[in-house]
């Protein structure tokens, strides 16, 4: 690729008229009987055998180059979009084959220990330790409930920006107890189980590729049934997922990222 077509065509065009010569020599009776010497080949049927050859070249060319193109073209129609994160710092590659794996199967325990692990930054890190500490006991359905919950705070103006922000609302501020409570129970938060760790990775990048949420109804808060915090009478509730109550608590966006 020199950006002169024609001088790199040119050694190929002679080696082909060549070839093509030394054919037509070896087939033609009358020119195989004859000795090379009384047999000369005249300049005109060089030439024409040249022509010949790049119209027919030239012509492949243009084929081929006009069904690369309509191939290509064909391809970008039928390809899924990409996984769009933003600035929530997932790993693009491992968030495609994520959803893509799943998207084939039904979203289970099983499927989901099949799927590929993953890895991703800050928020995608703050997202997996909520659904870890805060539902890894939980049904597989409330272990998104809580990441929806999050994702929805997000969302909305009334919480901070981010999901780091969101989850770690509360921490050292005076005067203002910690919207999750595994992030100021003292406790390091260290993920010792490898089988809930990974599933809550998995969960999180999915979540944060744009899983459609549909768990808990617009959901941005959260309790154990085993408690009745004073702020859930004030509030809509929207489901019950094993062993928590979720509510919203005005209009949020649900659709997904």
């Amino acid at each position: 690729m020199n950006g002169h077509p024609k001088t790199a065509l040119r050694p190929r065009l002679i080696a082909i008229a060549s070839t093509f010569l030394l054919s037509a020599l070896t087939l033609s009776p009358a020119l195989a009987n004859e000795p090379a010497s009384e047999a000369p080949v005249p300049t005109a049927v060089v030439a024409q055998a040249l022509g010949q050859e790049r119209a027919r070249l030239a012509g492949d060319g243009s084929a081929r180059l006009a069904a690369f193109a309509q191939a290509m073209r064909a391809g970008a129609a039928t390809k899924a979009p990409p996984v769009t994160i933003a600035t929530r710092n997932v790993d693009p590659g491992a968030a495609s084959a994520l959803v893509g794996a799943a998207e084939q199967r039904t979203l289970n325990f099983a499927a989901l220990d099949a799927l590929p692990s993953t890895t991703g930054g800050a928020d995608w890190k703050c997202l997996a330790e909520a659904i870890y500490f805060e539902s890894r006991g939980e049904p597989l359905s409330g272990q998104i409930g809580v990441a929806e919950v999050i994702l929805n705070r997000v969302d909305s103006p009334a919480y901070p920006k981010s999901v780091c922000g969101v989850t770690h609302q509360g921490v050292g501020t005076a005067g203002r107890a910690c919207q999750f409570s595994y992030a100021c129970d003292g406790h390091p938060d260290v993920m010792r189980s490898a089988v809930s760790r990974e599933r809550a990775e998995k969960l999180a990048t999915l979540m944060l590729a744009g899983r459609e949420r549909v768990v808990t109804g617009g959901a941005t808060h959260f309790h154990a049934v085993s408690v009745r915090p004073s702020w859930a009478g004030k509030m809509t509730r929207t489901a019950k997922i094993g062993s928590h109550t979720f509510y919203r608590s005005g209009p949020v966006r649900v659709a997904s990222r």
